[in-house]
């Protein structure tokens, strides 16, 4: 009885979503609305602030238009990368994170699009660098899928979510779990991603501590786990163990079907060879710098630059 309470306010939930986002009948056929989305479309800054001028325009900065997925001007210069439409709606009120039916904003748009100033711009106006909340994807993800890193490194630095879980039901299976954005870069083998989100405070143990997670689950797969299974390399082995990954954690089946066997043998030694006393110490002081501006906070320090660079990962093992 309690299931099926839970699964009738599910299916409200979705209802009221999507009659939240679907555009009014008389919006979608409105002159002014259309004319603002189609300025937009052609890169037409010049129509657009004439139009924008005039208040029987302005007033349907927001409104939704067009055939299929009915959209706001806005989400449509993101999507398209036209960053001058896109700074000029702004400017005269644009909703930054309107949704559109799929629940996507503009900000995940420009990501998916790989519109780089777009995302930039967006993200200065206050643009929720998480996206949609009712979105099963993020732009954190999707960057990370796309193995995009200067889109990435953005929505870092204005604080996305590094550790960001995709929306899966509760009864998923532990496939499900292994859809973090450190899986995703590995997987698609974005080495440049991988990094940078473990520099940002990626747990590289992710899925593994999460009590909820191991309740549900009894052997999550861990990110070492994978990295072997498809065959990183070495460099995605050496920075989970050089970033605190528990080398313990994985189970490992080793037969003549396993891959990479250096990065294999690369763990195994990490199993038997402790870790040296600076990075020991290193990933000690990340572990007390806020999961936020990290970066920034270890610039802050009263170290040499020689310990900051350390700490950032950014010099050799031996100093």
């Amino acid at each position: 009885m309690v299931l099926g309470q839970g699964a009738t306010m599910s299916l409200m939930d979705i209802s009221k979503i999507f009659s939240l986002l679907q555009p009014k009948q008389e919006d979608e056929d409105n002159e002014q609305c259309r004319a603002l989305n189609n300025a937009v479309s052609s890169n037409d800054v010049t129509l657009l602030s004439e139009l924008l001028s005039q208040e029987s325009y302005r007033r349907f900065v927001n409104a939704r238009s067009g055939w299929g997925v009915p959209v706001t001007p806005l989400r449509t210069a993101a999507a398209l990368g036209h960053l001058k439409c896109l700074e000029l709606l702004l400017e005269h009120g644009a909703e930054i994170d309107s949704l559109d039916v799929k629940a996507q904003t503009p900000l995940f748009t420009a990501v998916s699009g790989k519109h780089l100033d777009c995302v930039v711009a967006l993200l200065k106006a206050g643009a929720d660098p998480n996206g949609s909340q009712y979105n099963n994807c993020s732009p954190v993800l999707t960057a990370a899928r796309e193995g995009d890193v200067d889109v990435l490194r953005e929505l870092l630095e204005y604080g996305a979510e590094v550790d960001v879980k995709p929306k899966v039901p509760e009864w998923a299976s532990s496939a499900t779990a292994c859809r973090g954005p450190l899986y995703i870069s590995a997987v698609y083998g974005h080495l440049d991603c991988f990094k940078l989100l473990l520099l940002h405070g990626a747990d590289p143990n992710y899925n593994c501590t999460d009590e909820k997670m191991l309740a549900r689950i009894k052997q999550p797969k861990t990110v070492l786990e994978m990295c072997l299974r498809y065959g990183c390399g070495m460099e995605f082995i050496q920075l989970l163990m050089d970033f605190g990954a528990d080398v313990y954690l994985p189970t490992l089946i080793i037969d003549k079907t396993t891959k990479q066997n250096e990065a294999l043998a690369l763990l195994l030694k990490e199993r038997v060879c402790p870790k040296t006393l600076m990075s020991q110490a290193r990933l000690a002081i990340r572990r007390y710098i806020p999961l936020t501006n990290k970066q920034p906070a270890i610039d802050s320090l009263d170290i040499p630059l020689l310990l900051r660079n350390y700490l950032k990962h950014d010099t050799c093992e031996i100093i």
